[in-house]
């Protein structure tokens, strides 16, 4: 997709589909207020066109609603499209990313393969941010899953333009239009490995596709596996690896930024099991296929490194990603054996399906080795986590509170929701073991939060947020502004909290 910035006046640009925003500026309370929708623009012109439409009442600027306009009234432009962004005292730019979004899915199916964005006029929606915001939807709406249809149609938008009011700052808003493409392109490179199936990205495949993305941006980039396991002593990685003739990957991405030799390294975990069978303690046969997407976490944090590589934030970052299938061969590991992790702490399988927080184990023990001061890890882990929260918020767990105030923050910029959950010495106990250290699972109750304890284990007192991004990592049914499948959780809030540092 083409992307460019326009300074010109929305009424005198031509294009196949002008797209504006518009508000809910209600302010009536009682059962007989009526939406009062107002568009976010201070081009007469455009208002004009519009104005009938309006007052008619058919568009009520409902987040992501739209209304098509054929050959509207003294444009140029041979169509106007109105996407709302909800109520006005509730719009940010999160809103504008999702009616980008909407803009290009709303395009797609109608053969319409370019258009222009009017950025929106309103206080609350700073020029830069909203550019930014914008570029990014659009690149998330234009991806869609059907890699592997024999009849696939290509409808990806060609052009998309973000048209500028004059009154933005014109330097902030080209800064913020190009690191919105990097960061939206680096989410659609995270998506494109989450939807691939397990048979074409096995462990191995993962690594070389990390590596030659490392290679294209600049990344320093080691992949390894099964002898460096053994030689690192990673049993609890291993313990996951060994039912499954695909060799694990232990995937390695560094950035060092020319002349940073001092201050923090942050540590970067994810989980890689590119298939789930649940081993042993194998899965119900229902959705199992989706079991491709357990992989999730290891991707965000491979899109995530690609956006740094490209951003350039001036900290020293390694990516670690742990990579393998869970199978149930006769070689795979059995509830009830005894592992010993990297740290030399020992783990009693209780449940084969608990695997995610065994290959993390190692993983953030790695980072720690490595020299990582701080720690992140991602994993599609729990589905306790989508009972408590559902598919809207991914859980967050830290040990830290300062650490956790820096991805709150990050949390503003780039739209994403994550709702923090607790830990605790009550938590700790329920996965203590009689024959060893710890078990991998603590029972029924409170399950993300026992897994979560149970990677506090190996993050130690070395400060780390974990992110359990089960119930978003798959986005379940179409919404406007996204297609079904892989969502790319995780990439811009891992990066917004590596550049707060």
């Amino acid at each position: 997709m083409r992307t460019e910035l326009s300074f010109s006046p929305l009424s005198g640009i031509e294009t196949e589909l002008l797209v504006v925003t518009a508000a809910d500026a209600q302010t009536a309370k009682g059962p007989d207020a009526r939406p009062q929708p107002v568009l976010l623009t201070d081009d007469e012109v455009v208002k004009t066109a519009a104005a009938a439409v309006l007052a008619g009442g058919e568009f009520k600027a409902g987040a992501n609603e739209t209304l098509l306009l054929h050959a509207p009234a003294g444009l140029k432009a041979r169509r106007l499209l109105m996407v709302g962004l909800g109520k006005q005292e509730k719009i940010k730019p999160a809103s504008v990313r999702n009616a980008a979004g909407t803009a290009v899915r709303f395009t797609k199916p109608r053969g319409i393969r370019e258009l222009v964005l009017a950025l929106p006029e309103a206080e609350a929606l700073p020029g830069a941010a909203c550019a930014r915001a914008a570029v990014e939807g659009a690149c998330v709406g234009d991806f869609d899953p059907d890699t592997y249809r024999s009849d696939r149609k290509d409808q990806s938008v060609q052009s998309f333009t973000v048209a500028v009011p004059a009154s933005a700052e014109r330097t902030a808003v080209e800064a913020a239009f190009a690191e919105g493409m990097i960061v939206g392109e680096s989410q659609n490179f995270t998506r494109s490995l989450v939807n691939e199936p397990g048979n074409k990205l096995t462990p191995t495949v993962l690594g070389e596709r990390a590596a030659a993305m490392a290679a294209a941006v600049g990344l320093n980039c080691e992949v390894y596996s099964t002898e460096k396991l053994h030689e690192l002593k990673m049993g609890a990685f291993w313990s996951v690896s060994q039912g499954s003739a695909e060799p694990p990957a232990l995937i390695v991405l560094r950035y060092e930024p020319e002349g940073v030799t001092e201050g923090p390294v942050l540590g970067l975990v994810g989980k890689g099991i590119t298939f789930d069978t649940g081993g042993i303690s194998i899965k119900p046969s229902d959705n199992m296929e989706k079991m491709k997407y357990d992989m999730a976490g290891g991707a965000a944090m491979i899109g995530a490194m690609r956006a740094i590589a490209l951003l350039q934030p001036r900290v020293r970052v390694i990516g670690i990603v742990c990579a393998a299938e869970n199978m149930p061969d006769g070689k795979a590991q059995k509830p009830g054996d005894v592992q010993t992790a990297m740290s030399g702490k020992t783990i009693e399988i209780i449940n084969t399906d608990a695997e995610g927080r065994l290959v993390l184990a190692d993983g953030l023990a790695y980072a720690r080795q490595l020299g990582a001061t701080h720690l992140i890890d991602a994993a599609t882990l729990t589905g306790a986590c989508v009972v408590a929260l559902g598919m809207v918020n991914a859980g967050a767990f830290s040990n830290d509170d300062v650490t956790y105030a820096k991805f709150d923050a990050a949390l503003a910029v780039s739209g994403e929701k994550f709702w923090r959950l607790p830990l605790g010495e009550e938590y700790a106990d329920m996965i203590k073991s009689d024959i060893g250290d710890i078990k991998n699972t603590g029972g029924r109750w409170g399950g993300a939060i026992t897994a979560a304890e149970f990677l506090h284990h190996f993050a130690e007192d070395t400060p780390w947020i974990h992110l359990d991004i089960a119930g978003v990592a798959w986005v379940e049914e179409a919404r406007p502004y996204i297609a079904k499948g892989p969502s790319g959780i995780g990439v811009r809030s891992i990066l917004e909290w590596v550049r707060s540092f």
